[in-house]
């Protein structure tokens, strides 16, 4: 059995962004007391760092002298000048309805690289580190989406706060092949697998989300935060910016963080990283 440990920095992983996987960057605050419906659309841009690791199965593994590894623990990077020169296709954005204290809220996210050159950064086995032992090189191909869908309710109103309740479900799709090429020291072909790492999941979601005021200043603070499970054993969000206001809408800069953990190889994900959105609303 071989354990592989893949902190990635990809766009997604979403996610696994992802997640992958909605935390508002953006919404100002709204007028609960208004009749008509309220609109805003934000299209965002969000480069995550990927932390996962899942259980894989590599058979017959031997070092440069035929001795059986046994299980292995790998330890891989992706960078961001890896996946952005490789990047195929990204789509991200948000959007929001809202009428008198009840809203709906959405966050779309896909991405796609292919081929991108992964570092295995460390291999080791029962008895220790093998980094002496193998030559390793790796390639990713990842494709995500993820659909986060909700219904909310403004329970609290204030000058320098408001929270918003809401129920939906988070849908994340990831199709992931990973690559490695393992060699012993002498420069011997050790074993080339292919491992797939995909996963179609639904999860119902509950969380809140809402602003912190400043009084007499277009000034924002955004905050999110939901936890669901159905399709993954759990998984969470949050989100913390700070926003500005203008006529047309508003800028927020914010970090996120998305994780789950999953049955399917004893997988865990985590998706975090800074988000730059830009909100338009009518």
């Amino acid at each position: 059995m071989l354990k592989i440990s893949l902190p990635l920095r990809t766009p997604v992983l979403p996610a696994l962004a992802a997640l992958c996987m909605g935390a508002g960057v953006h919404l100002a605050a709204a007028d609960t007391g208004a009749t008509d419906w309220q609109f805003q659309a934000t299209p965002y841009l969000w480069l995550p760092a990927v932390d996962a690791s899942a259980q894989i199965s590599v058979r017959s593994l031997r070092n440069a002298n035929g001795d059986e590894l046994g299980p292995v623990s790998i330890s891989t990077d992706l960078g961001p000048r890896d996946y952005l020169e490789n990047l195929n296709m990204a789509v991200m954005a948000m959007g929001e309805a809202r009428k008198g204290p009840w809203s709906v809220y959405t966050d779309v996210l896909y991405t796609s690289f292919a081929q991108s050159q992964t570092t295995l950064r460390r291999v080791s086995g029962p008895r220790g580190n093998l980094d002496a032992d193998i030559s390793r090189k790796a390639r990713t191909d990842l494709s995500t989406t993820a659909w986060t869908l909700a219904a909310g309710y403004r329970v609290v109103e204030r000058p320098t706060f408001d929270l918003d309740l809401m129920a939906g479900f988070r849908y994340l799709s990831i199709t992931s092949d990973l690559e490695l090429t393992l060699l012993g020291e002498d420069g011997r072909f050790l074993r080339q697998p292919k491992v797939s790492l995909d996963q179609d999941l639904w999860d119902g979601i509950i969380g809140a989300r809402g602003h912190i005021l400043f009084p007499g200043s277009d000034w924002y603070v955004p905050y999110y935060a939901d936890i669901g499970t159905a399709g993954s054993n759990w998984t969470w969000q949050a989100m913390l910016g700070l926003g500005y206001r203008f006529d047309w809408g508003e800028v927020t800069l914010a970090y996120r963080a998305i994780g789950y953990e999953l049955d399917t190889n004893d997988m865990d994900l985590t998706l975090h990283g800074p988000g730059l959105g830009i909100g338009f609303r009518w």
